[in-house]
């Protein structure tokens, strides 16, 4: 896919452009760009454009306990699937998990969002847990990514570390590898 672009949420443009994505996608789960902004500080916020149209955005969320268990998660507009940007989306956001230093990965998915299901479900993840928030009548999932026993490669791989440069330029504090909250 030659001109699919996948770009760091760094400005109130790709603030807006994620948010849109993100609300299109989870509508129960709609978000400000206040809430956007806080979430930017602590998680790894992507946008995809193939030329210069807006397709879809993604969620790293550093590894947590001691388990070293990261989210990712890959959002496309509906008009925009089966072609390979989830995919892309989801690549990249497992690569960056993995230089953070993932054991395991996991991913949430509203359950009525069946092609994000269906997604999970084909790229290895199993349900793990079935779930409704407080004061909410939305059924979430999370799923976990089932994978060979020491397929993420060590932190200090020479991939991981050219990974991790790479992404050292990129503006947003989860990048460098922070795991603050």
């Amino acid at each position: 896919m030659p001109d699919l672009r996948i770009a760091p949420v760094r400005d109130e443009g790709t603030l807006r452009d994620w948010r849109h994505v993100h609300n299109v996608i989870v509508p129960p789960a709609a978000l400000s760009l206040d809430e956007v902004r806080e979430r930017n500080g602590r998680h790894r916020l992507e946008n995809a454009y193939l030329g210069d149209v807006l397709v879809g955005c993604s969620t790293v969320r550093p590894p947590e306990g001691e388990d070293a268990v990261a989210t990712v998660i890959a959002r496309v507009l509906p008009e925009h699937r089966r072609g390979g940007i989830g995919t892309a989306l989801y690549e990249n956001g497992l690569a960056h998990a993995r230089v953070l230093g993932a054991k395991a990965v996991e991913t949430v998915v509203l359950a009525a969002n069946e092609d994000g299901v269906r997604f999970a479900g084909a790229h290895g993840f199993t349900e793990t847990e079935r779930y409704v928030l407080v004061g909410e009548t939305d059924l979430w999932l999370t799923l976990r990514l089932t994978v060979p026993e020491g397929w993420f490669p060590l932190r200090g791989s020479v991939r991981a570390q050219r990974f991790l440069r790479t992404l050292q330029s990129c503006g947003n504090s989860v990048c460098a590898g922070s795991r603050s909250s």
